[in-house]
């Protein structure tokens, strides 16, 4: 029996397979230091966990409407207001399990067979597999270090096609922790309203923002860019959430109906427990939120200095999220415990099975010079981690 093509076409996510392999082989009992998971090392806050207690006490384990319940699509408009400066009603949101699933309503509701949807890289790994689950083309636009991952504007107007659909814009992005300026979101929203193309902001990690840079979000600029918005966000990562699965969407009413519709017949309503665990997070204190930037801060400028000061590898400082994308071009070609290192996944293989460190290849972000690595760790695991890259880079040959 022939299997869709479609899925055969699909390749699995890099990110969670190094994560599974880590996982795997640490229950075998190796010492492994994982620079793998893109989720905080935070517990999430008690208020949050009573909530769900809560409402499993009160027997809330019902189905609610698909799209979400209303209380917790007006805590979402709410959030919009305070932090964005945008305004939004309920019938503009739809509630999801995870911003993941959020995403892939977004591109069954915008796209036709062919479509093309451009997507900078380094990106993560999922935008593109879900762009071709819904009969799209993802277009991959390549950026630099130099350029600071972010492609120019100039850039983003050469790769446009009269099949363009849509721009995917993830700011602080995942896996370069680059965030994209007032400035060049403007330019973005200028070419997207000029050419009638769907922006799909992707900023689950809004609040994980460093340096003094701002969060600006491309759909606060004017009524034209926001109705050709779809925002997604969520609350995996804010409130240290990720195995809860709560996301979201904000777009025009009509979107936000259709992706309604898809998901009350794929998977109705999300979890009504971690819908009132959502609901607490978003209408109570944002203290976990401080306490993990001044972590990560932290985790992040010791990492950033000791990849610069390890011999063959590099990386620049990112101003978001909890990644690092550190360049490993000096060592293409050459040799670690007699493996010829060709790209990014014979290295993160190399120095998983010799120095037990995991990390993710840059091959599935688009880099295949770089490999991610996740400062979403203890500062004891980075210190030891790094330690053992460094020994492990003095057999280089």
């Amino acid at each position: 029996m022939k299997l869709s093509k479609r899925a055969l076409s699909i390749n699995p996510s890099s990110t969670l397979a190094i994560d599974a392999k880590a996982k795997k082989m640490k229950a075998e009992g190796v010492d492994i230091i994982g620079f793998g998971a893109g989720e905080p090392d935070f517990d999430t806050p008690k208020h949050i966990k009573e909530a769900a207690v809560e409402a499993i006490k009160e027997g809330f384990t019902k189905y609610t409407p698909a799209s979400g319940m209303i209380e917790l699509k007006q805590a979402v408009c709410e959030k919009f207001k305070k932090d964005n400066g945008l305004s939004y009603s309920p019938e503009n949101i739809v509630i999801s399990n995870g911003a993941k699933h959020s995403l892939v309503n977004t591109f069954q509701a915008i796209c036709n067979p062919r479509d093309e949807v451009i997507i900078p890289t380094p990106c993560w790994v999922s935008y593109p597999e879900m762009v071709k689950l819904a009969n799209g083309k993802p277009v991959l636009l390549k950026s630099t270090e130099e350029e600071g991952f972010k492609p120019t504007i100039e850039e983003f107007l050469s790769a446009v096609t009269d099949k363009t659909k849509a721009i995917v814009i993830n700011s602080p992005g995942n896996p370069t922790g680059m965030i994209y300026t007032e400035e060049e979101l403007r330019a973005i929203a200028k070419l997207a309203v000029e050419r009638k193309i769907y922006i799909i902001s992707d900023e689950i990690y809004e609040k994980l923002i460093y340096d003094g840079f701002k969060h600006i979000s491309i759909a606060s600029f004017d009524d034209k860019i926001k109705e050709l918005t779809i925002l997604i966000n969520g609350v995996s990562k804010s409130y240290a959430m990720t195995g809860w699965r709560i996301g979201y969407t904000a777009s025009n009413e009509k979107i936000a109906k259709i992706m309604a519709n898809m998901q009350s017949h794929a998977t109705s309503n999300p979890n009504s427990i971690a819908q009132k665990a959502a609901l607490a997070a978003l209408n109570g204190a944002d203290d976990i939120i401080d306490t993990m930037v001044t972590e990560f801060i932290k985790r992040r400028d010791y990492m950033v200095f000791r990849i610069n000061s390890i011999k063959g590898i590099s990386c620049i400082k990112p101003n978001g999220a909890f990644y690092v994308m550190m360049n490993i071009s000096k060592l293409i070609g050459k040799k670690i415990e007699g493996i010829e290192i060709k790209g990014s996944d014979v290295f993160a293989d190399v120095l998983l099975e010799n120095a037990n460190v995991a990390l993710v290849p840059g091959s599935g972000f688009g880099s295949d010079i770089h490999v991610r690595l996740s400062y979403a760790t203890s500062f004891e695991n980075i210190t030891e981690g790094l330690n053992r890259i460094e020994k492990l880079l003095e057999t280089v040959i």
